[in-house]
C-alpha cells in the first residue's frame, strides 16, 4: 500500500468519524434529497448541512444534482463498494431509524408535491378547456387501422384529459388516471362533449392497486404528458408506468427538458426543473424498457402554449415480451 493511499484511507476514518455526517450519508443513501430537506431532517441549519455534505461529495461519497438553485444529493454510485463506507452506512442508518429521521422521509416526499396537489386543484377552475385542432379526432379515428394494436390505452396524469382526443378515437378503450378530483371533473366535461364511450375515468395513483385492476393485463400504450417532473419520486413513477404496459406495450412520457426557470417553476408547483435527455433514457432502460429513445421537440410546435419556452422532451420505448438475460 503506498503512502498516498494510507493517507486517503487515514482521511476516509477521519471524515466518517463524525457522527452527523453518518446521519447524512444514509439519509442521502435512502433517498435523493435536497439540502433543505436534508436540514430539515436533521434538524440542523442549512449552511451547517452544506458544509458537512461538501466534505462528503469532496471524498467521493456523495452525487450532487443541480435543478434550478437548488441541490440534491445522494450517494455516489459504488460508494457501497467500500467496505468502510458500507459499515458507516449502517451505522448513520441505525441511527437515523433510532431517532426517528428515516420514518420522516415520507412526510419529505409528501410535501414535495403537496404546492402541486394544491396548483391543480386551482387550476381546474379555468373556464376553457384546452384542446388540440377541433378535426384532430376526426382524423385520427379515420387512421385507426393503421395502429396494429390498439385495445387498450392509458393516460397517465391525464388532467382536463387534452391527450383523449388523441387517444380516444384510435383504442378500443381508454382509461384517463389523474390524481386530482377537480382536474377528472374537467377530463369528464370533455368526455361528455366528445361523445366518448370507450373512456373510464378513475382519480387514483400511478402506482395504487386499483388501477393495476383497471389495466388487467396490460395497456398496449402508456401516455404520461408532463407528469414526471410533478411527482415526488419520478424514476419510481417511472417504473410503475412501464409495469403498467403489456409485454411489447409501448411508453410514452413528454415532459421538460432540464432548465433554470424558477419563476416558472414556483408558478406551476413543479418539483423539478425538468430533466435531461441522458438521465430519462438511463432511467428508462432501469425500469425495464427496451428502445428506450429521447427526442426533442421542436419548438415551433409549442408556439402559443405557456411552457413552451422551456423546452419538452418525449421519451419512447417498449417493455420486453420476455425479461432481458
Amino acid at each position: 500500500m503506498t503512502t498516498a493511499t494510507q493517507d486517503g484511507r487515514w482521511q476516509l476514518y477521519r471524515l466518517l468519524g463524525e457522527p452527523f455526517r453518518l446521519r447524512l450519508l444514509a439519509l442521502a443513501h435512502e433517498e435523493e434529497l435536497a439540502m433543505g430537506e436534508l436540514a430539515e431532517l436533521l434538524d440542523e441549519s442549512l449552511p451547517n448541512v452544506s458544509r458537512h455534505a461538501a466534505a462528503l461529495r469532496q471524498a467521493g461519497l456523495l452525487a450532487e444534482r443541480r435543478h434550478g438553485t437548488r441541490s440534491f444529493v445522494r450517494l455516489a454510485p459504488h460508494a457501497e463498494q467500500d467496505a468502510v463506507v458500507l459499515d458507516a452506512l449502517g451505522v448513520g442508518r441505525a441511527l437515523c431509524e433510532e431517532e426517528g429521521r428515516l420514518l420522516r422521509i415520507a412526510d419529505i416526499l409528501r410535501a414535495r408535491d403537496a404546492r402541486s396537489r394544491e396548483f391543480f386543484a386551482r387550476d381546474a377552475q379555468q373556464p376553457e378547456l384546452r384542446h388540440f385542432t377541433a378535426e384532430l379526432p376526426a382524423f385520427l379515428m379515420a387512421l385507426r387501422d393503421l395502429v396494429p394494436q390498439r385495445g387498450l390505452a392509458l393516460d397517465a396524469g391525464t388532467g382536463d384529459g387534452a391527450w383523449l382526443d388523441a387517444l380516444a378515437p384510435l383504442y378500443d378503450r381508454v382509461i384517463a388516471v389523474d390524481r386530482s378530483q377537480p382536474q377528472l371533473a374537467r377530463a369528464a366535461e370533455r368526455v361528455a362533449l366528445r361523445g366518448y364511450s370507450n373512456v373510464t375515468l378513475l382519480c387514483a395513483e400511478v402506482g395504487d392497486d386499483a388501477l393495476a385492476r383497471e389495466v388487467g393485463d396490460g395497456a398496449d400504450l402508456v401516455v404520461a404528458a408532463r407528469v414526471l417532473h410533478h411527482a415526488a419520486r419520478p424514476w419510481v413513477v417511472l417504473g410503475a408506468l412501464v409495469r403498467l404496459l403489456r409485454p411489447g406495450g409501448r411508453l410514452v412520457v413528454v415532459d421538460y427538458q432540464r432548465h433554470a426557470d424558477e419563476a416558472f417553476r414556483e408558478r406551476q408547483a413543479d418539483v423539478w426543473n425538468g430533466f435531461e435527455a441522458e438521465e430519462l433514457e438511463q432511467n428508462a432502460r432501469a425500469a425495464g424498457l427496451r428502445e428506450a429513445r429521447v427526442t426533442r421537440l421542436p419548438g415551433s410546435l409549442l408556439e402559443g402554449t405557456s411552457d413552451g419556452h422551456i423546452g419538452w422532451l418525449a421519451l419512447s420505448g417498449v417493455r420486453p415480451a420476455s425479461p432481458s438475460r
